[in-house]
């Protein structure tokens, strides 16, 4: 009886996945904002520049993704702004909506729920039924605009503008607004989702709108959530995998029990990493050649430089302390050829400062210049500073 061999994907194989499958080799590169977020799955929206500057890495031409993305996300509704995993606004795909909503954000919407209410009977004389109703006339409000900044609805729904202490006796007890919760664990649930800002595509300050108001169409049914995490994990893995359960667990915020279950419901296929066992999608185990080397400037909390929990097979790990802040957020990276090798910034001046943080040769360094140029260009007078800055990252915008 022959004996089946495991399929080994070394750290050469992984990078030359990463370059295509996350739009990076230069013939790899998108011509949609939709393709891109297709080809991601989630892009990091916590920073609203991080979106536009992860986009604009990935598109072909020298345009920039402003109006694309804004097209996308505010005119046609292809990509959409949400809670997804770990707590967390990304951008996803509209058509995975539904399958994040399910496996993950409302999951974390009972439980936020929950707290509110505990919060609001301790620390108020507020309670459960006068949520539901301060919630209700929200949404009325909101069909009768369109759409509204959480300022717009306080002012026509006195409701959302009252405060409440909560951790009442504790080290943790503060004052916190009505309006911000509920507006975050309606859009946690679907009812709600973030539009348009105001200011520019750097801005956070978005408007609130219904989400069928986009398309005419009324939300998708919820799925039952094994299926939607099997959904999700199957899209995941196409873009990112191979993958450890570790990094799969890490990436969802899952037990990992529910990891394994969407493993087995999608089928995957154990592979041998450098470092343990990852997996694939059966149809996935076809070597992958390695692409033309490329260069990359990603932003911050990009999301092929925080796919997976271990990242040695692409950042050098001499090299943390200079690439992450102390929560683990990452700065703006230099990638040549699939690794990390350096970290940018830019300057008052609009100037994208570099420091390169390993020997390239001048190959690379030419081509990370053309990068830089090519991202100047298009960021044109607008400024952009990261949400979560690195000493590093400072220090270059500084110079």
């Amino acid at each position: 009886m022959s004996e089946t061999r495991t399929r080994t994907i070394g750290d050469a194989e992984r990078r030359a996945r990463l370059a295509v499958r996350h739009r990076l080799a230069g013939a790899a590169r998108a011509a949609t904002a939709e393709e891109v977020g297709d080809s991601l799955v989630a892009l990091h929206g916590t920073d609203p520049a991080s979106v536009f500057l992860a986009v604009g890495a990935r598109l072909a031409g020298d345009a920039g993704p402003v109006g694309e993305l804004e097209r996308a996300l505010y005119e046609d509704g292809s990509l959409i702004r949400m809670h997804g995993m770990r707590h967390t606004v990304f951008v996803f795909p509209s058509s995975l909506a539904p399958a994040v909503r399910s496996s993950t954000a409302l999951p974390a919407a009972v439980r936020e729920r929950a707290v509110l209410v505990r919060h609001l009977t301790e620390g108020s004389s507020f309670d459960e039924d006068w949520l539901a109703e301060t919630e209700r006339l929200a949404l009325a409000e909101l069909a009768v605009r369109g759409e509204a900044t959480g300022t717009e609805l306080g002012a026509a729904v006195p409701r959302l503008r009252e405060t409440y202490v909560y951790g009442p006796g504790t080290r943790q007890e503060g004052v916190q607004s009505v309006a911000s919760r509920v507006l975050r664990i309606l859009g946690m649930e679907g009812r709600i989702v973030r539009g348009r800002p105001q200011g520019t595509w750097t801005s956070s300050r978005f408007r609130w709108t219904l989400p069928y108001t986009r398309t005419g169409e009324a939300p998708a049914a919820e799925l039952p959530a094994a299926e939607a995490r099997a959904e999700l994990i199957g899209r995941w893995l196409a873009a990112c995998g191979p993958a450890s359960e570790a990094d799969l667990k890490w990436w969802t915020g899952w037990k990992v029990t529910d990891v394994r279950g969407a493993l087995a419901a999608v089928g995957a296929v154990p592979v041998t990493l450098a470092h343990g066992t990852g997996f694939v999608l059966p149809d996935d185990l076809d070597p992958v050649p390695a692409p033309e080397p490329w260069a990359a400037l990603l932003p911050a909390l990009d999301p092929t430089a925080m796919g997976w929990q271990a990242r040695d097979w692409y950042q050098d790990p001499e090299h943390r302390a200079a690439l992450y802040d102390r929560s683990g957020n990452i700065a703006p990276t230099v990638w040549w050829d699939g690794r990390i090798v350096g970290v940018w910034a830019q300057r008052p001046d609009g100037v994208i400062a570099r420091r390169l943080l390993a020997d390239v040769g001048r190959e690379a360094e030419r081509a990370i210049g053309a990068e830089a140029e090519r991202l100047a260009a298009w960021v044109g007078d607008v400024r952009v500073t990261p949400r979560f800055r690195t000493p590093l990252e400072r220090e270059l915008a500084a110079t």
